[in-house]
């Protein structure tokens, strides 16, 4: 019998969920499905740019799992790419993390600060320490 899969925690669900060719019914279509972990994975390693072991932390797994996620989600996107195939994001071993709202001292814009966020905090907007 398999291990059971840790929970692994993403920052939020996407609010747009599937994607396919344009001009091509979805009947026509193969559905590939990309997790919502392989899918924190992507906007992690790949939007944000952060380095497996940081992205790996945030989703609270190990490196080498995170390795695996993101391979597995790279397969799938360039599967879907290359073969015209429909992306549905869903499913998945996951728990949303906590995120509280901050206010920049500098510029007073809200941003969202992560749970697992380090004591010096740089606002996205204005680029300074918040």
């Amino acid at each position: 019998m398999a291990r059971p899969k840790y929970c692994r925690c993403i920052a939020n669900v996407p609010d747009k969920n599937y994607f396919k060719p344009k001009g091509i019914p979805s009947s026509l279509l193969t559905e590939i499905v990309l997790t919502l972990d392989e899918f924190e994975a992507v906007r992690l390693a790949d939007f944000k740019g952060l380095y497996q072991e940081e992205a790996a932390s945030l989703m609270g797994i190990s490196r080498q799992t995170f390795g695996r996620i993101i391979t597995s989600a790279h397969t799938k996107i360039a599967d879907v790419l290359i073969n015209g195939k429909a992306l549905k994001i869903e499913g998945g071993e996951i728990s949303l993390r906590k995120i509280k709202q901050s206010t920049c001292r500098k510029c007073r814009k809200i941003f969202n600060l992560e749970q697992n966020a380090h004591d010096i905090t740089i606002c996205p907007h204005c680029k300074k320490q918040a």
